[in-house]
């Protein structure tokens, strides 16, 4: 069923009012009223935001945006920046389960997806699944992880199960992770490998408060009477798992036109040293660029922001958007890059300075 009223033009001509209508160019949309819909179940979860967080508003429009699109995202950022509240907001505005995990050195992957335990009374193993077996899972600090158990994370991102016992288990849907990292701290951190950062569809980066945000920070913790978020209180107004639902699939029906196909493919090669316009010397800063992944979370991506934009159809803003923080963790830079001092997001602002918008 569409979401959005077809477009008022039609390419029928006047001269044969009685041949079969010539559908319009655009895919059939998907209805104001479900439109309409899917802006204020994201206005529900921005209302919870506001009890929780003070500012930060780029970082909770990427987590909306994220869970519309069915993706992971990974939020850095130094300590005390509420990370861990943010995505503790997202997860319990949302009637599913959630777990979170504090990730160790000595965290083993049967800690985090299950293991068998053998039963005497029964003389038989029985299953026990782990907190990765939720809706919503928080792994804070994932880079503490050792590599076995960022494997094991790996597999429950990629596959959406996990295995115990040789037996493979689906993880509930929806299933999302929210992962954090604190990029300052060395001991005891282990560097995700490139295969785990490229599974996250966004790389979220937190940065300080202003002076009159972290004055109303002050003002909203002084009036609540506590400094954390009970992640097992109940939100008031939550969404259902069926929310989340019709938001995923909404924004699949949503349109894409070749032109943002191309432009979408065109910001990713472009990182790789190719595109239709190349940037001279990429080579001497970029030694690996993105992966066709990214170019299938900006339309992803690109298909949620139309939806809660109210549209049928993806603009390349819609792309634009988010492309730092679907790029950031998919380019690596040289040596010679990181010892001048140019961060990834320089580089993709020449990108986007570079790629023709369509």
């Amino acid at each position: 069923m569409p979401i959005f009223p077809p477009h008022p033009h039609s390419s029928q001509s006047a001269e044969q009012p009685t041949a079969a209508p010539i559908p319009a160019p655009t895919a059939p949309s998907t209805g104001v009223s479900e439109g309409t819909r899917a802006k204020q179940l994201a206005d529900r979860i921005r209302m919870r935001f506001a009890q929780t967080l003070i500012g930060q508003e780029n970082l909770r429009e990427a987590l909306i945006t994220t869970m519309i699109a069915g993706g992971h995202i990974l939020i850095e950022s130094v300590p005390g920046l509420a990370k861990t509240t943010a995505a503790q907001t997202l997860a319990t505005s949302v009637s599913g389960t959630f777990r979170r995990v504090q990730c160790t050195p000595d965290l083993m992957p049967s800690d985090l997806v299950g293991t068998q335990i053998f039963d005497f009374s029964t003389q038989q193993f029985s299953t026990q699944i782990g907190p990765i077996h939720a809706n919503f899972v928080l792994l804070d600090e994932i880079n503490r992880s050792n590599a076995k158990t960022q494997s094991a994370m790996l597999e429950a991102m990629a596959e959406g199960a996990t295995t115990i016992g040789g037996k493979r288990i689906a993880l509930p849907k929806p299933f999302m992770v929210i992962a954090t990292e604190n990029p300052i701290e060395e001991e005891g951190t282990f560097t995700l490998p490139e295969a785990q950062m490229d599974r996250f569809m966004m790389k979220a980066v937190m940065t300080y408060p202003s002076a009159a945000d972290e004055t109303r920070m002050l003002s909203m913790l002084t009036q609540r009477g506590t400094d954390v978020v009970d992640p097992t209180a109940p939100a008031q107004n939550a969404l259902s798992i069926a929310d989340v639902d019709f938001l995923r699939a909404a924004a699949r029906r949503v349109h894409v036109s070749e032109a943002i196909m191309n432009y979408a493919v065109d910001l990713v090669a472009t990182s790789r040293g190719a595109g239709s316009h190349p940037i001279k010397n990429l080579a001497a800063k970029v030694r690996l660029g993105a992966s066709p992944r990214a170019s299938i979370s900006l339309v992803r991506i690109g298909q949620a922001q139309a939806l809660l934009n109210g549209r049928d159809y993806v603009i390349p803003e819609d792309v634009k958007k988010f492309v730092h923080e679907i790029m950031r963790h998919r380019i690596l830079l040289t040596f010679e890059a990181q010892a001048e001092g140019t961060s990834t997001d320089q580089i993709i602002d020449s990108i986007v300075e570079t790629v023709p918008v369509p």
